[in-house]
């Protein structure tokens, strides 16, 4: 039976919607009425986001942002770099970064304009990483971007700058890593010494870092549990982001303390005034509280429910590192239509120098995916996913951390998207024939037997397509309107 593309927007809007509940006027910390949480229309709309990791870290600039942490572990090639480059862990730790972290180039509203030029609809910073040290003015620690350091209020100023160039504000958090994350019982370092128990985190077991999520007797106690809750109070008054989205491992933070958080920050929303989203990863949040996360993966179906992936603009690294290894242009807007066919968006982290500046490789890419989305953008913001999100032989591994497990897509990976009662079939590749089958148009498909015409963005021909037994062929233009994947427009 024929089916028009308007009766297939009706079915995949309510295939995709988040499940909607009555909206408290209160939110109270408990899961049931944080699960009455509605997913605003805004964020269904976004696609696209850009955050950076950037701290203390950045100085050495060698292998990973976890560079804090390996340089503690006994035997560790990264303790092994950091004795040889900058002595004992008694005399030079990880605090000793700090004063040589300047940022003496950083200008936000400098990158919140190449954000904004990427295409990117939210933004924001790392306002605290693993290593416990903040970046925004607080008065919960000395440890902080305003005190030391760049002598800046980076979660302010990016905060501004985004918002002038109307995106919504994005902070990640990541503190409960904090905990035993420097090794607190080894009084051979600086990390042992009680003097810096408030940047360090306070006395953990030796092996808590692994073992606090298995094992009840190495979880942190509620004073960690209250520290964490505050810093985020604190972000929430002076900074009312629209996004918080957080690290996996937050289960080790008392359930109170989360459900807690997720009230005060849903609450605080109607005072301000606003529609807000918060991200979880893996089980650390109710499902339907939040909006899931994923990271450095991606879905292999499409999902009835929106979520989020976060992946970094370098194979192995969060932060800038001396040997980056950058992913292609191509790779990031195949993954971005792979993602959004799904019912997904992405976050996408950058990598910039201590001193403060976007490495140009970064910016060529941020560019060059603002290009596309420039010409190609009807098919992704706004958009919704279609009755399938798509065709060809690509297989997508799920699992956390499994995007590398991923091979490049070609021409013959189709996705679909549709906006506004308008099909798109996005081609991830250019056929070497000069004419893709796009086999789900087949005679006698279940989806759609009557086509108008077929477009492709940024080209003004005509193109010739013919519904045969094996599908849709569609003849491509002459010339490529763009370097990366291409929309049919199908009417």
């Amino acid at each position: 039976m024929k089916k028009t593309i308007g009766a297939f927007m009706m079915v995949a809007a309510l295939a995709t919607s988040c499940i909607e509940a009555e909206k408290p006027q209160k939110y109270e910390a408990n899961w049931d009425s944080l699960k009455k949480y509605e997913v605003p229309e805004w964020w269904k709309n976004a696609k696209f986001g850009i955050y950076f990791h950037w701290g203390p870290y950045s100085v050495p600039a060698h292998k990973t942002e976890w560079y804090s942490h390996w340089m503690y572990e006994e035997g560790n090639k990264i303790r092994e770099y950091h004795e040889k480059t900058y002595g004992n862990l008694k005399d030079f730790g990880y605090k000793d970064f700090i004063p040589m972290f300047k940022a003496e180039k950083f200008n936000a509203d400098e990158w919140a304009k190449l954000f904004k030029e990427a295409g990117a609809q939210f933004a924001g910073p790392v306002a605290e990483h693993a290593d416990g040290f903040a970046m925004w003015d607080t008065d919960l620690t000395r440890w902080n971007s305003v005190d030391m350091g760049p002598k800046k209020d980076i979660v302010k100023l990016m905060g501004d700058a985004v918002r002038k160039q109307g995106m919504k504000y994005i902070i990640t958090y990541h503190r409960h890593w904090l905990y035993a994350w420097f090794p607190t019982w080894d009084k051979s370092t600086d990390a042992g010494d009680p003097q810096y128990a408030d940047l360090y985190g306070p006395y953990a077991k030796k092996g808590a870092f692994k073992m606090a999520e298995r094992t009840p007797e190495f979880l942190p106690d509620d004073k960690f549990n209250q520290e964490w809750l505050d810093r985020l109070n604190e972000l929430m008054d002076k900074y009312e982001p629209d996004i918080i989205w957080f690290d996996n491992k937050m289960n080790i933070i008392g359930e109170k303390y989360r459900m807690q958080f997720l009230a005060n920050f849903y609450n605080n929303a109607e005072k301000w005034g606003k529609e807000v989203v918060c991200t979880y990863k893996a089980k650390d949040m109710a499902e339907g509280s939040a909006v899931l996360d994923l990271e450095r993966s991606r879905m292999s179906e499409k999902k009835p429910f929106c979520w989020l992936t976060d992946d970094s603009i370098d194979w192995g690294a969060w932060c800038n590192v001396s040997d980056p290894n950058y992913k292609t242009t191509n790779r990031l807007i195949d993954f971005l239509v792979d993602v959004v066919s799904k019912n997904g968006a992405v976050l996408l982290n950058v990598t910039p120098t201590a001193e403060g500046e976007i490495p140009e490789p970064v910016k060529e890419r941020l560019l060059q995916m603002g290009q596309w989305l420039k010409l190609n953008g009807e098919a992704i913001y706004n958009s919704r996913p279609w009755e399938i999100y798509g065709e060809g032989p690509q297989k997508i591994v799920e699992g956390h951390l499994s995007e590398d497990k991923n091979g490049d897509a070609v021409a013959e990976d189709i996705r679909f998207t549709q906006r506004d009662g308008q099909l798109y079939a996005i081609s991830l590749g250019w056929p070497e024939s000069g004419k893709l089958t796009i086999k789900t148009f087949k005679k006698g498909n279940p989806y759609m037997n009557e086509f108008k015409s077929v477009s492709m963005l940024g080209s003004d021909e005509s193109l010739k397509f013919e519904q045969t037994e094996e599908g849709l062929v569609v003849t491509f233009p002459a010339e490529k309107p763009c370097d990366y994947a291409h929309v049919l427009k199908i009417n």
